[in-house]
């Protein structure tokens, strides 16, 4: 295997001591109650596949003709993308390796759960190279270096639930994430994956907003793109001096990218609209949910943050069940998994 990019090592995110050592007196605290556990290992995992759905719907034509922003599900049948089946897959082998696992346990399940798929449905593009590339032997780091889209967010969404695993270890939780995004994905695909799950990480053990968006910060070297894009989306809602209306269309024409799925522009636009709202589960859920372009993304790691900092318990019990069962759109595996299961067997690994 070929040698990482020196740039890409383990993050360490410089917190002081004494917020270290709060943060781990929050993760005792949820090894030794359950249901605290629980109640967040649910949220955020729940909070992903809600922010998937919502987004995808919010971004409609037809939503936003009838009802210019969205605020609730209508009826009808539960969806899924692919947000919300690849974070499953991360899950998955979360669970089936104890709490951690290697690169080649990535390579592994890709190849029996992704790889096999005769076509991605409604994958994403970064993903279908990767696909690629394993089929033809190419490994990684290389499967996601020698990819196209290697910088899009297809790794971002899918590393809450580690973040979960970590909860109070931002730097485990980064760790974990390079070792799952560097089979699709190198530079800013990876250090998307890590914020992401370093966020997580941070709001299961109760961090401040300010203190995760500081360390999702710390996850992108000073001189990248993803960087610059993170410091212009937190100068744009400073200087808006958090009013929605002041920031919202700088946020989207300030860091507008050809092609959506960025890293360096749609986890900028998530965390900038975390910094903007985070009051409770679902105003900074409906928030991020609407801010169209790569929605269903932004959406679902917003709710991954948001429901890690709040719990199950301060979601809308009907966003729960709606989005319970995965439609199993992209990932054939994924069909009808209980996401409620699966947070009780992520919180079991919170140890």
């Amino acid at each position: 295997m070929r040698q990482h990019d020196r740039r890409l090592r383990p993050v360490m995110l410089p917190h002081s001591m004494a917020a270290r050592r709060n943060f781990m007196r929050k993760r005792e605290e949820l090894v030794k109650d359950r249901q605290l556990a629980l109640d967040k290992a649910k949220g955020s995992l729940c909070g992903l596949a809600i922010g998937d759905s919502f987004g995808d719907a919010a971004r409609k034509p037809d939503f936003q003709r009838d009802y210019g922003i969205t605020t609730d599900f209508q009826k009808g049948a539960s969806w899924s993308t692919d947000d919300t089946e690849f974070a499953l897959l991360t899950a998955y082998n979360l669970i089936k390796h104890g709490g951690s696992f290697t690169t080649e346990d990535v390579v592994e399940l890709w190849m029996e759960h992704v790889a096999t798929q005769d076509e991605l449905k409604r994958g994403g593009v970064s993903e279908v190279e990767a696909c690629n590339n394993l089929r033809r032997g190419i490994r990684p780091p290389d499967s996601g270096r020698f990819n196209a889209y290697y910088m899009s967010d297809g790794a971002a969404m899918r590393s809450g639930p580690i973040g979960i695993v970590c909860a109070g270890d931002p730097e485990r939780a980064a760790h974990l994430a390079k070792e799952d995004a560097c089979v699709s994905h190198y530079r800013e695909g990876i250090w998307g994956a890590q914020a992401v799950a370093v966020a997580v990480s941070l709001a299961m053990v109760d961090a401040e907003m300010d203190e995760i968006l500081e360390a999702v910060k710390k996850t992108a070297p000073e001189d990248s793109w993803f960087r610059a894009c993170l410091e212009r989306a937190f100068e744009i809602v400073e200087r808006a001096e958090g009013r929605v209306a002041d920031a919202w269309m700088p946020l989207h024409d300030q860091l507008f990218s050809t092609h959506r799925s960025t890293v360096a522009e749609a986890l900028p636009e998530v965390f900038g609209c975390l910094k903007l709202e985070h009051g409770s589960f679902k105003s900074g859920l409906i928030l991020a949910s609407n801010f169209g372009r790569d929605a269903d993304t932004i959406g679902a790691v917003a709710g991954a943050v948001l429901g890690a900092r709040y719990g199950a318990g301060n979601i809308p019990e009907h966003w729960l069940a709606k989005t319970r069962y995965p439609s199993g759109t992209c990932l054939a595996f994924a069909k009808g998994i209980d996401l409620f299961s699966y947070a009780e067997k992520l919180a079991e690994l919170i140890r």
